[in-house]
């Protein structure tokens, strides 16, 4: 009597659209998800959830034929006669029987090989075939977890938004996205237009299934969505994989489909496991269902990555195309178990697209109207792929929760709680919110700003901030003050700062700040506060210099123009230099090892300066070029994607000015050109080019010379690619003109991959080429060759180079060893 019901509300909500409505099983009754539903020898249809539901609608009654179709089932025709709507047909699949017996094999070579050679020769005709086209497109995200913890690193976790139960499993996020898409093949350019965009319990329904985002295409070498997975058809597919042909069958319209099986030469490499169907003659893909582990993605928290995805034939281009795909996922991290799926709808594509000049620009996302704001009435006629039960349910329950945890009463009684004051906070930090007024107070602890150096000794920072949100936009402004304070030198050095933002489109900001700090003599910060801290407690070895400023500033920074960044400062500052005060070490002295002075001009002398007193103002203004940087509108902000085609370069200009003492004035001119590219399956390049030029050569300040960022640490925890490998931190300054150029390429698989053996660990190699030029110094040069990927399972985080340098024919090389999260 229940599914009597539950059947005909379900017809009801739909009465008043033409359609076929149902559901799909296998053999033994269990709803079968991801089935295509489609109209025979076209790309129009839909998908079942995961309830095996489907809904399919139509323009008026008659004669149909309506295709149901998924990967390791036999494809199913139904043909209809429709007289009235609603209709409804309820289908069975039974599992694929596939065989070997219609290949004849003519060669030794292994058959299933000869097949992905002629899809590899293919790739271009079949993509050829949609080259441009618009479509609809539908994606529904959704995450589940199971036996959440109830608090992390001492904070309260909550309910994730209402979705738990009392076993705290449930759903913690679901949207659904739909959009019109635009796409062309050569030259490459996408765009989307989102129609409606929802996500439960929130009132932006802003969700995060873009559609480029999703476009896997197994036609490409590699798959950047996949963190440039190697695709079983890639050009040098056969590097990656070998291949088994498992079986054949027939499609409903005739075609003999081969169902491939995928061995990846090693198992721990950029590729998939798993089957493809590939379809006889045609050599086109039919269907794909391929998993991917953390190791194999580069990314230690995944346990498993699926990817299905169902082609259908379409007659007028004839061709295939996609019409389906679904995204499974597994994710541990730190007592946390989320699973989901992303799943999404292709259908009503054109193939004949009047594009013009117009069609496609920087803009490669945008909003309709209100599409954050559609009813159910609106959703329930627009969803191609009717939600499940507990989908149903977790919109019902989190949009009705939302409206009460927006109110007073529900946000101060939240606050209540997470307003409470723990034993720790005095030296971990403590906020006091006000979520329903939208600010808050916090106490940032000195536990995490605790620090080593010769000048201050042992040293902490503490402060306090008040941030206050003024809409949903991105407007807001913030208050602080924080205080460092050095045990040996016995001061104080207090910073106070006030900041605001106007919007999140070109995002303009401003700073106001003024205090004391100890700041490094190289503005471009070559060794952090941990690394020396580290050095110094374990080594003796102070490779940190700073000095003492007295200083007010003003910043301010805005995107004015898509892809045009304009930043301007002003600092009045009174400069001093600062002496050691602090010879501690966990090492004992041995001999005369003591730690080096304060001086970076002369390590040795611990008397003299290596500047005097003086007061000065600094005025900055700098201009960043994104060129062909695409872009995302949302309603609420402006998301940049940066340009994968072309550089970006940023114009410097510096002044220094109003100088105490004589001579002390510059002006200076700074250049920066940088890209990264991936190259496929060749791995990534990545390269930084930087150039100054003083206007006139002075004696200044030692602080106002360019400088570059060396590098005397054999673990670093904070390489960068404009790092120096085995340059000395303060050798190299000039205050005439100077050039620099860094390349790092990482090859990933393309070469250890071939080497028998070598190829089993996995091991990513990278080389590297760095050079500096100064107008009153020799040529200095480092080569490097390193190992990337390197570490134990799926936890490969370590990576090592070995490093030669070259300065006035003057060689040294050595080893470097630094944690990378993505090699």
């Amino acid at each position: 009597m229940k599914k009597i019901t539950a059947i005909l509300l379900f017809f009801f909500v739909f009465a008043m659209n033409a359609q076929v409505a149902g559901n799909v099983t296998n053999e033994k009754g269990v709803p079968l998800s991801f089935v295509s539903v489609y109209l025979s020898k076209t790309v129009t249809g839909t998908t079942t959830n995961d309830n095996g539901d489907y809904i399919l609608k139509l323009e008026k009654p008659g004669n149909y034929t309506l295709i149901f179709q998924i990967i390791g089932y036999t494809t199913l025709k139904k043909e209809l006669q429709i007289t009235s709507f609603p209709f409804e047909l309820d289908v069975v699949l039974t599992e694929e029987n596939i065989g070997l017996e219609e290949i004849v094999i003519s060669t030794k070579d292994n058959p299933a090989n000869s097949i992905i050679r002629n899809v590899i020769k293919n790739k271009e005709k079949n993509t050829d075939a949609y080259a441009k086209y618009t479509a609809k497109f539908y994606s529904r995200g959704l995450t589940r977890i199971k036996e959440a913890p109830e608090s992390f690193l001492g904070q309260t976790l909550g309910d994730f938004g209402g979705g738990l139960d009392s076993t705290r499993s449930g759903i913690i996020y679901l949207s659904e996205t739909f959009s019109k898409i635009s796409f062309q093949k050569n030259p490459s350019k996408f765009k989307e237009k989102i129609t409606a965009s929802k996500v439960s319990g929130s009132d932006n329904g802003i969700s995060f299934n873009r559609a480029q985002d999703s476009n896997i295409d197994l036609y490409e070498n590699s798959l950047p969505v996949f963190n440039d997975l190697i695709s079983p058809i890639a050009t040098n597919a056969f590097s990656y994989y070998r291949y088994k042909l498992v079986g054949t069958f027939y499609d409903t319209n005739g075609k003999l489909i081969n169902k491939i099986k995928l061995i990846p030469k090693r198992k721990a490499d950029r590729v998939f496991d798993g089957f493809i169907y590939i379809v006889e003659d045609d050599w086109a893909l039919y269907g794909a269902d391929v998993t991917a582990t953390g190791a194999q993605v580069n990314i230690p928290i995944i346990n498993s990555l699926q990817l299905k995805q169902g082609y259908n034939y379409s007659k007028e281009i004839d061709g295939w195309v996609l019409i389906n795909q679904t995204i499974d996922f597994d994710i541990s991290i730190f007592g946390f178990k989320p699973n989901g799926r992303f799943s999404y709808t292709y259908s009503d594509y054109n193939f004949t697209p009047n594009f013009t000049e117009d069609t496609f620009t920087n803009e490669v996302l945008s909003f309709e109207k209100e599409a954050t704001k559609k009813d159910t009435v609106f959703w329930n006629k627009l969803r191609p792929v009717p939600l499940t039960d507990a989908e149903t349910a977790d919109y019902k329950i989190k949009d009705n929760l939302q409206t009460i945890r927006k109110s007073k009463k529900y946000l101060d009684s939240l606050d209540t709680k997470s307003n409470s004051f723990g034993w720790l906070d005095p030296v971990t930090g403590y906020t006091y919110r006000n979520s329903f007024e939208d600010w808050s107070f916090s106490y940032n602890g000195p536990l995490f700003q605790t620090a080593f150096n010769t000048v201050q000794g042992l040293n902490a920072t503490a402060g306090f901030r008040y941030f206050k949100s003024l809409n949903k936009k991105g407007k807001w402004w913030s208050a602080s003050v924080k205080a460092n304070y050095g045990f040996s030198d016995k001061k104080m050095r207090p910073i106070f700062t006030y900041s605001k933002k106007w919007d999140n489109l070109s995002r303009p900001s401003m700073t106001i700040s003024g205090g004391i700090a100890a700041v490094q003599f190289n503005r471009r910060v070559p060794i952090s506060t941990l690394d020396n801290s580290i050095r110094s407690l374990v080594l003796r070895q102070n490779y940190l210099k700073i000095y003492e400023k007295q200083f007010a500033e003003i910043r301010y920074s805005e995107e004015i123009k898509n892809g045009i960044y304009f930043s301007s400062s002003l600092e009045y500052a009174e400069r001093k230099p600062l002496f050691n005060t602090n010879a501690y070490s966990f090492a004992k002295q041995r001999g005369n090892e003591a730690y080096t002075s304060n001086n970076p001009l002369a390590s040795s002398d611990v008397v003299n300066a290596p500047f005097s007193a003086h007061k000065i103002a600094i005025f900055n203004i700098e201009t960043r070029f994104v060129f062909g940087q695409k872009f995302l509108s949302y309603p609420d902000r402006k998301s940049n994607l940066g340009s994968e085609k072309y550089p970006s370069l940023s114009l410097n200009y510096r002044k220094t000015f109003a100088a105490s003492r004589k001579g002390l004035q510059s002006d200076v001119l700074i250049t920066n050109i940088r890209q990264e590219i991936k190259t496929g399956t060749y791995g990534d390049l990545a390269y930084h080019i930087r150039g100054g030029l003083f206007l006139k050569k002075k004696d200044i300040a030692f602080m106002d010379n360019l400088q570059a960022k060396g590098n005397q640490l054999t673990f670093v925890t904070d390489a960068q690619l404009n790092n120096f490998g085995l340059l000395p931190y303060y050798k190299f300054y000039t205050n005439d003109k100077y050039a620099e150029a860094h390349v790092d390429h990482n090859f990933k698989g393309a070469i250890l991959g071939r080497i028998p053996l070598v190829n089993k660990l996995n091991f990513h190699l990278i080389g590297g080429v760095k050079t500096l030029l100064m107008a009153d110094k020799n040529p200095y040069t480092e080569y490097a060759v390193g190992l990337g990927n390197i570490g134990i399972g799926k936890w490969r985080l370590l990576r090592i180079d070995y490093v030669r340098s070259n300065f006035g024919g003057i060689k040294k090389e050595g080893f470097l060893f630094r944690v990378s999260l993505f090699n």
